[in-house]
């Protein structure tokens, strides 16, 4: 009998299945780690900021950010007291407030009272440089790890983990606990580490300082980088910034000088809120990439570099995101960034490295900006209605300063008093509650009892709030501002930490062109997400406290 033979489709089908199998039998191709991870932290940039000014962008910045990486924009710090100290710890920890600790930029110990800075320690000083009480000089407080300390206990401390901000919090709590940060020094233009890190700098911080290079803006001037109508939309400066009596400064051209005539500490401070600042900044990691030669560790592992840009946020305290100084920073940034991206690409390789760009926090428009709009906006005096529910707790109780601290958005109450008089805390903390609600710009308040047993409001702000209450740090009553509205800050400018989309939404870029693909994505996100992202890419656990998720749409 002859053999059957078999169809052209029976052949096609055999062929086909085996090329399935030999796929499945070999390996997948795995890209190779980047050789250097750069996360940058814009403080205080809402990403409407971006979109608004986009077209205006150059080439290199956040221009490049957008064609060549993944653009989130829909990221939100998800947390509902938005500042500073709690953004920067959320980025590498993947953490909430409710874990890693960090409720706010300073805090009111519950058991002793006294005030809190979110990265102070005692035992540890700045190198070569004044050390006052409260100033930033390790991550003692921050309860959790980062990404950074799980790539170095995987590597055997072989990998390298360096921050620089002109913020202490903003590079500390970069560094997590096993890295390395830099802190500009209002009281001599240099940038200082602290013996938690170190005993003293290296030769390449050493050259960096001995430069002088804060120096060179002395009796410079900043100046719009755009033509005069690129700025037609933006606020009137009578209206956000009204100036100030006896001087011009509040207004462009800002020059860099001081009253004394002399490079001091008022020079260095005026840096601050200046796109100087964001250049001496990326200046020292330049320095640092050469200094530790990030991105070509002789081990064969990747390194970190974590950069904080702070003046953005100065800047928008001070006038506004919808002020021309705030347009005109960001344009400054976005020219900065594309001379440090071209650096990059010539000292390690873009092909080498991953890039990540987020903000700390977003920022609302001055309430003078939305009372023009007819906005239901305003200020409201913190230190008086702290006065205030004072005396409504003594007229209901008959006991004085049962307010006893106050660190905004939390209050403390003296529990001790309340237990002797025979009184119930939970109603007490319920009376004030209800009474702090019906004041002009506050939304609501949850007391102690409620954040404890979880029994807030099912909503986003609930949750929000309940994950940046921390039991062993906070107060025992959390207000939360209705929109627009602000707490505790002068006259003129703005503040930021509430919870809502103004304050919570951030862009987030991820470049890498191995790692990432190129687009912008919608869906919602959350900072939080980029830690364990971060720890996928890197083949590492994802730190202790990281609740986020992979970013597995934007991965090749």
């Amino acid at each position: 009998m002859k053999p059957q033979r078999m169809s052209l489709h029976a052949l096609a089908l055999s062929a086909l299945f085996a090329v399935q199998a030999a796929w499945a039998a070999a390996p997948s191709p795995t890209p190779a780690l980047p050789k250097l991870v750069v996360v940058m932290v814009v403080d205080g940039l809402p990403n409407e900021q971006v979109q608004r000014y986009r077209e205006q962008f150059g080439a290199g910045g956040f221009r490049r950010l957008m064609s060549d990486g993944a653009y989130f924009n829909n990221a939100h710090q998800a947390h509902g007291v938005t500042v500073t100290a709690v953004g920067h710890a959320a980025i590498l920890t993947g953490a909430y407030p409710y874990v890693h600790g960090i409720i706010g930029n300073n805090w009111i110990d519950p058991k002793t009272q006294a005030n809190m800075y979110c990265t102070e320690d005692p035992a540890y000083t700045y190198i070569g440089a004044e050390t006052k009480p409260n100033d930033g000089t390790s991550p003692r407080n921050l309860r959790v790890n980062t990404v950074g300390d799980e790539l170095r206990y995987a590597t055997g401390n072989q990998s390298k983990v360096v921050t620089v901000s002109g913020k202490d919090r903003g590079a500390i709590l970069l560094a997590g606990k096993s890295g390395s940060a830099y802190m500009f020094m209002d009281r001599g233009g240099s940038f200082a580490s602290s013996t938690y890190y170190m005993q003293q700098h290296p030769a390449w911080v050493q050259k960096f300082n001995a430069a002088r290079p804060a120096d060179k803006y002395y009796g410079k001037s900043w100046t719009k980088l755009l033509p005069e109508n690129a700025y037609a939309h933006d606020a009137d400066d009578d209206l956000i910034a009204p100036r100030v009596a006896g001087t011009e400064r509040n207004r462009f051209p800002f020059t860099m000088a001081s009253d004394s005539g002399d490079l001091d500490e008022k020079y260095y401070n005026r840096l601050r809120a200046t796109p100087f600042l964001d250049a001496l900044t990326l200046d020292f990691a330049r320095a640092a990439i050469d200094g530790e030669q990030l991105g070509k560790n002789p081990a064969g592992v990747p390194d970190v570099l974590g950069i904080s840009l702070s003046s953005h946020d100065y800047v928008n305290h001070a006038y506004g995101p919808e002020s021309r100084a705030s347009h005109d920073h960001l344009q400054q940034l976005d020219r900065l960034l594309a001379g440090f991206f071209q650096d990059l690409d010539k000292k390690v390789g873009l092909e080498n490295v991953l890039v990540v760009l987020t903000a700390d926090h977003g920022f609302p428009n001055t309430p003078e900006f939305y009372q023009a709009r007819h906005f239901d906006s305003g200020r409201v005096d913190g230190k008086k209605l702290s006065a205030d529910l004072d005396k409504f707790l003594e007229a209901k109780t008959g006991l004085k300063k049962l307010v006893r601290n106050t660190s905004l958005p939390s209050l403390h109450l003296d529990y001790a008093q309340i237990d002797k008089a025979g009184l119930k805390r939970a109603e007490i903390e319920q009376a004030a509650a209800r009474w702090l609600s019906d004041q002009p710009g506050i939304a609501e308040a949850y007391t102690r009892t409620q954040l404890e047993s979880g029994n807030v409001p099912h909503t986003r702000i609930g949750t929000l709030m309940q994950r940046a209450w921390n039991s062993n740090n906070s107060g025992d009553l959390l207000i939360v501002m209705k929109p627009y509205w602000v707490i505790g800050y002068g006259k003129n400018g703005t503040s930021h930490g509430l919870p809502y989309a103004y304050d919570t939404n951030v862009p987030l870029f991820i470049m890498g062109k191995r790692w990432i693909k190129p687009g912008s994505v919608g869906s919602y996100t959350e900072v939080v997400d980029l830690a364990p992202t971060l720890a996928y890419l890197l083949h590492v656990r994802p730190p202790a406290g990281a609740e986020g998720r992979v970013l597995t749409d934007v991965l090749k």
